[in-house]
């Protein structure tokens, strides 16, 4: 994948985006991979408050977030200030 068309957003803006209900990934794979890395990011973010990239798209394009996860939801990612992603807009997550 080429990151390179991501535009870099402050966590602070995410809050003003909107997202679309569709689905970013296509297949199951990619979903359960996503699923996996989340998780593994949110305990990071817990014990070690590391910081990770998120890759992820809004109605106007992909964006690109370096922030800690604070909690997930069934639905979203949870960062600082209660700034919310839905996971259904993660396209990938590096840690």
């Amino acid at each position: 994948m080429d990151t390179t068309e991501f535009t870099l957003v402050e966590k602070e803006s995410i809050g003003t985006l909107h997202f679309p209900h569709e689905e970013i990934l296509r297949n199951e794979s990619e979903r359960k991979i996503r699923t996996q890395v989340i998780d593994r990011a949110i305990s990071l973010g817990n014990l070690e408050h590391y910081k990770v990239k998120i890759y992820f798209a809004d109605d106007t394009g992909e964006k690109l977030v370096n922030t800690t996860i604070w909690a997930v939801t069934d639905q979203a990612i949870v960062l600082k200030q209660n700034v919310v992603i839905p996971i259904h807009r993660i396209i990938k997550l590096e840690i």
